[in-house]
């Protein structure tokens, strides 16, 4: 079965992003399940998750019959949505850095995520899928006179915890500039554990590399129901020795699983293709991402065909609503076309050609986690708070050996445990978020503008939010 066609001329989906609408075309072809199942392992969602955790089982034992049912087609969700950043951090990792009990575990896990990034790079090579792969590195610039000081802290954190110079360095603000020229030269921190990919392109070519490898893949095909070793389907069921759960931001989708994951917007703007002479302006010749330490995220990168495509945090929809298109006049838009003008003034001459967002996953602890139910037939990994395009590989690796049994490296690292803590009913969840928000932007402002961190104000945002 062909997952997916080389062309995007006839793709209905291209409005999802820029991605979409510059990557390849989901196969028509890709039936929905109209029949029961009998298989070893069910995977249900076909973003990265559910595709790594596939790849890796199948790499591991190839006879085990395996099956993967998405509501939509692979890559529909956050994985053919996001800011395009193979990142080799993960949230919450100060939270489990500072609990002595699993330090030393915590820092494998670190260890684990700056491996990851090249695995995906090894994988990308191996399987021949050109998903515009560049490890560039990623920047936190200091655009705040805050920033510095929080920035350097950060850095002697991870020194610590023995991290050095070749995983951390601090850029003073002239070499800073010849790496990325915004209109503040403050410095930043530099990180070689980041590469810049077209997500859709490393989706589409993991569905076509494990449907050879013998992976039954079923689009349009929603899950109704978890059982325990079963996945009820409106065309039939999966019945399977292990269920996984790879739902992210749609686990609100299924009755069991509902208020596990806090479904939260991230919006994204993409130019024209930018001269070659405004780049050399610009910088990020080497592709690297970058964003800053302000607490309503920003995150960019210079994409393979030269255009500029930005991003930030959106919002939250009370009753835990997702929404996978958004018109082009929406607030939000404009608001980041203000934020990417205020940091390069010179793109503002530029046309936006691409807008979207799309929803991402936020446990109640803001921590991602990995786990196994044996009793239960039942395996979950996701929560990854926006970090997940580089995360999700270590969780599939991670399954594939929790599921299989394996005495490996990974099963005992600190993100694997228990399964996540379902979130208040409404209107406790819209009103918690809305105020983090709100809490939060007025935090920025204050320090954009280099006044000092209100700390009471700044206390409070960080009893809420764990990053």
């Amino acid at each position: 079965m062909r997952a997916f066609m080389s062309s995007a001329a006839e793709n209905s989906h291209t409005d999802l992003s820029f991605w979409h609408a510059t990557g390849p075309t989901p196969d028509a072809g890709m039936a929905a399940l109209g029949e029961d199942l009998d298989v070893d392992v069910a995977i249900v969602g076909a973003g990265f998750t559910g595709l790594w955790t596939a790849y890796y089982l199948k790499c591991l034992d190839p006879s085990l019959s395996l099956a993967i049912v998405d509501a939509h087609f692979p890559g529909y969700g956050a994985s053919g949505r996001n800011g395009g950043w193979c990142l080799g951090e993960l949230s919450g990792m100060d939270v489990r850095l500072a609990d002595g009990r699993q330090r030393d575990s915590a820092i494998r896990l670190q260890r684990e995520m700056f491996a990851t990034v090249d695995e995906i790079g090894r994988v990308s090579e191996k399987e021949a899928i050109d998903c515009h792969w560049a490890k560039g590195g990623t920047i936190s610039l200091a655009t705040a006179r805050v920033h510095r000081e929080q920035i350097r802290d950060e850095i002697s954190h991870w020194r610590s915890l023995g991290f050095g110079e070749e995983d951390f360095r601090w850029l003073e603000a002239g070499e800073c500039a010849q790496r990325i020229n915004t209109r503040l030269h403050r410095g930043g921190l530099f990180s070689p554990h980041c590469a810049a990919i077209h997500p859709l392109r490393l989706v589409s070519g993991l569905a076509a590399t494990i449907e050879k490898m013998g992976v039954a893949l079923y689009r349009n095909t929603p899950a109704l129901s978890l059982e325990n070793g079963r996945v009820v389907t409106p065309g039939g069921s999966v019945r399977a020795r292990m269920v996984v759960g790879a739902t992210e931001a749609y686990s609100q989708t299924i009755p069991s699983q509902s208020r596990r994951l806090l479904p939260f917007h991230s919006m994204m703007i993409a130019t024209e293709k930018l001269p070659e002479e405004i780049w050399r302006e610009i910088g990020l010749s080497n592709r690297e991402t970058f964003g800053d330490p302000r607490r309503m995220v920003i995150y960019g990168q210079r994409t393979q065909d030269d255009r500029f495509a930005f991003g930030t945090r959106g919002g939250y929809f009370f009753g835990s609503g997702i929404r996978d298109r958004f018109a082009p006049g929406e607030a939000v838009f404009k608001r980041l076309e203000e934020l990417l003008g205020d940091l390069f003034p010179v793109i503002s001459q530029f046309e936006i050609t691409h807008r979207w967002g799309g929803a991402l996953g936020i446990p109640r602890d803001w921590l991602p986690v990995v786990g196994i139910d044996r009793k239960a037939s039942f395996a979950w990994a996701g929560g990854y708070v926006g970090e997940g395009v580089a995360a999700t590989n270590l969780a599939g690796r991670t399954l594939a050996d929790l599921i299989l049994e394996r005495d490996s490296a990974l099963v005992d690292l600190a993100w694997v445990g228990p399964s996540f803590k379902r979130w208040e009913p409404e209107p406790l969840r819209w009103l918690a978020t809305t105020g983090i928000g709100y809490l939060g932007s007025a935090i920025d402002r204050i320090e954009l503008a280099d006044g000092n961190t209100p700390r009471i104000r700044n206390a409070i945002y960080e009893l809420l939010v764990r990053k």
